[in-house]
């Protein structure tokens, strides 16, 4: 620490020239902004595909959505119902007349049609629980869904940056390789010459054969990085993909923030955090349902009805006639004279089915009381166990808290141990190209031999190659604090 202390303004000094050397000792091939925007695949353009495509988001998003649904269902509880039905029997023998309640000995057809409704008017508050229970859920979804994306998107950042690091290791490889090809090239003149020791002929050969394997390495790691990248977008694997490069992620100060600040901001934002939370308010809410259920109910009932039978008839009085009865009165002769009264004639005429649906209309209107008093200790238990949820969720939510300090505190400690890193690769850097100027000069005068040579020359190459996995490593773990933080954004 006092060596970075000590080399600051020296750093702070070169370290954009570094960031720039870095570019140019990449051959000039640090952007691929010539390319076409068909050809070459933005940051942004990955996080949206693997959104879309991401089977955990779409899980996630699915969930989500059912959580509304319940949420929905559970305002709309509130409204009353509505049914009706519709009945039609046939039947033969000895049955009872619907419309006279007698018995017949004749075929039937019969119909009833019914309307009711039913409103719950006091139910223990189980229905009002019931709405903000899943609407805290709902909610916990949508922090859940936001989660998923956010771990999706800090992943393919982390993918994306793999592959950008892969390419900048291989145009160093590339850069490595043609020094030694040039010393190569230059050593072979001067063995025609018997100028130089087989030795050193066969050192810059050797050198050269282990450069073009550092090549072949590089394109390796690239490959893998690229498939792991279109693995998570979901997408076939394409060895040619190209993503685009910029160079706006200059380091130039340690991360601002500190690791309580980090976590302060992270325990009020955070979704996972936040989810865990209206999870725990929701099971909370979900208990009071439950021990609504031990309360009466009161409910206002309604509805209509009307019923319609083939054997209904009506009366129809076709004609009417005197006939003597068997009773007499006595005359004053002391005789008698029949009495005579008024026949009626009737025949029965079947009543049509319009007439019989509206003669026979009727409504009717209640109000009903339902308390629960013994039905296996249903309620009870779901009370138990809605206590065991809410006891479960709490403890959920408290392991989130805890472990987001420990990841914070983690995740700090590596970007400390990534920037200060880095410092010292500067320095590292800085004094090797120095070390390799004067080695190569030297060499190329005869006053080394190529051992010497090779040595300076390999440390120059670990000490820019470390740079490069440096300044990665480093750009990776500042965009994991800005994940906890909520702020994380596309580079």
């Amino acid at each position: 620490m006092e060596l970075l202390l000590h080399h600051n303004k020296f750093n702070m000094g070169r370290l954009r020239k570094y960031e720039l050397l870095i570019a140019f000792a990449l051959g000039g091939k640090i952007s691929y902004a010539q390319q076409t925007a068909d050809s070459v695949l933005t940051l942004q353009q990955c996080i949206d595909i693997g959104i879309k495509n991401n089977l955990q988001v779409k899980q996630t998003a699915a969930q989500t959505e059912a959580s509304r649904i319940y949420w929905q269902q559970a305002k709309e509880n509130l409204l009353p119902t509505l049914g009706g039905d519709i009945n039609h029997s046939y039947s033969q023998g000895r049955s009872l007349n619907p419309f006279t309640n007698g018995y017949l000995d004749q075929p039937i057809t019969s119909g009833n049609y019914n309307l009711s409704s039913s409103l719950t008017l006091s139910s223990g508050l189980t229905l009002q629980n019931s709405i903000k229970q899943t609407a805290l859920a709902y909610q916990a979804g949508k922090m859940d869904l936001e989660q998923a994306k956010n771990d999706l998107t800090l992943n393919l950042i982390t993918a994306y940056f793999k592959v950008l690091n892969g390419e900048d290791q291989l145009e160093l490889a590339k850069t490595q390789a043609s020094v030694s090809q040039k010393q190569l090239e230059r050593a072979e003149v001067l063995d025609k010459d018997g100028a130089i020791s087989p030795q050193q002929l066969y050192d810059l050969k050797g050198q050269a054969a282990t450069d073009q394997l550092s090549i072949i390495n590089a394109q390796n790691s690239i490959s893998i990085a690229k498939l792991d990248l279109l693995q998570s977008l979901n997408v076939p694997y394409n060895k040619n993909i190209k993503l685009q490069r910029k160079l706006s992620d200059q380091i130039t100060a340690r991360y601002q923030e500190t690791a309580e600040q980090v976590y302060n901001t992270a325990l009020n934002n955070f979704a996972f955090v936040k989810s865990g939370t209206l999870k725990r308010q929701s099971a909370e809410r979900a208990l009071m349902v439950a021990k609504g259920t031990l309360l009466p109910s009161l409910y206002l009932t309604g509805g209509l009805s009307t019923t319609y039978s083939s054997a209904a008839q009506r009366s129809i009085l076709i004609n009417q006639s005197i006939e003597p009865t068997n009773q007499f009165i006595q005359t004053a002769g002391g005789g008698r004279e029949t009495v005579y009264t008024t026949q009626s004639n009737y025949i029965g005429q079947n009543i049509n089915y319009t007439d019989q649906l509206r003669n026979n209309y009727r409504t009717f209107i209640g109000i009903g009381l339902s308390v629960p008093i013994l039905n296996a200790f249903q309620n009870r238990n779901k009370v138990s166990l809605a206590k065991i949820n809410l006891q479960t969720a709490k403890d959920v939510e408290q392991t989130n808290q805890l472990q987001l300090k420990v990841n914070i505190d983690k995740a700090y400690e590596n970007m400390n141990m990534a920037f200060d890193r880095y410092q010292l690769l500067l320095i590292q850097t800085d004094a090797f190209t120095e070390s390799f100027r004067i080695a190569e000069n030297r060499f190329n005068a005869g006053a080394i031999t190529s051992v010497d040579f090779l040595i300076v020359k390999g440390n120059l190459d670990r000490a820019r190659t470390n740079l490069v996995n440096a300044r990665y490593d480093y750009l990776i773990r500042t965009r994991i604090l800005d994940y906890y933080t909520g702020q994380l954004e596309v580079y």
